[in-house]
């Protein structure tokens, strides 16, 4: 008997084939409310590494990049920042209302590629982790570029993306798509510049952190 491909997969499939990278994510999340679907990035608590890196915010404004069900950006509001989480599916965004009514968050819906004007140099801290590398390649350039923008002067961007260098990319199935050092490094434009680079996970993911 053969083995169902992943949800994911196949409606990120579908998805691009339309000219859309983004349309799947809420198709996703809509399939995962109705028990048809598992979203595989989701595990009812904050991200392992983010939590072990976690400083106090001291009411300085946060961005969590693809905010889910809401696990990180409620990791930094109980550190004192003030967070905005945003997520391109709409259902996601409700998801994460829902699950903490009475959260300080401010969960909006919004498009990496096209975000909103005022997020520009908007934030002292911006969270990436494993949300660009479900793009294709022909995507990142412009997703890169809107996240460099929204760091303030003096702010800290974080960016934790699978390491593609110590992937078996002959055998990979995709979404998501790994992140070359490269693509990594190139957050670092519009004035902001690579603070450090290192690998976490046994050398499977990417963890760079940048400041302007």
């Amino acid at each position: 008997m053969t083995t169902p491909e992943p949800a994911d997969r196949v409606l990120a499939r579908a998805s691009l084939a339309d000219g859309d990278p983004t349309a799947w994510f809420d198709q996703l999340y809509t399939a995962a409310a109705r028990g048809e679907a598992e979203v595989p990035w989701t595990r009812g608590e904050p991200n392992a590494d983010l939590a072990a890196w976690v400083r106090p915010g001291g009411g300085r404004r946060a961005l969590v990049v693809g905010s889910a069900l809401g696990d990180d950006p409620e990791l930094l509001s109980a550190h004192g920042w003030a967070v905005t989480g945003f997520d391109v599916a709409p259902t996601a965004v409700a998801a994460a209302k829902s699950r903490f009514p009475d959260s300080t968050v401010d969960y909006v819906v919004a498009d990496l590629l096209n975000p909103p004007g005022e997020w520009t140099h908007a934030f002292d801290l911006v969270v990436e982790i494993i949300n660009i590398q479900a793009m294709p390649r022909d995507y990142r350039p412009a997703a890169l570029k809107s996240l460099a923008s929204f760091l303030a002067p003096g702010g800290t961007a974080i960016v934790c993306e699978v390491a593609e260098e110590n992937m078996d990319m002959a055998n990979w199935q995709s979404p998501p798509w790994p992140f070359s050092r490269a693509e990594v490094e190139s957050v670092a434009q519009d004035g902001v510049r690579l603070v450090s680079l290192d690998t976490v996970r046994e050398g499977t993911r990417y963890w760079a952190t940048f400041t302007r």
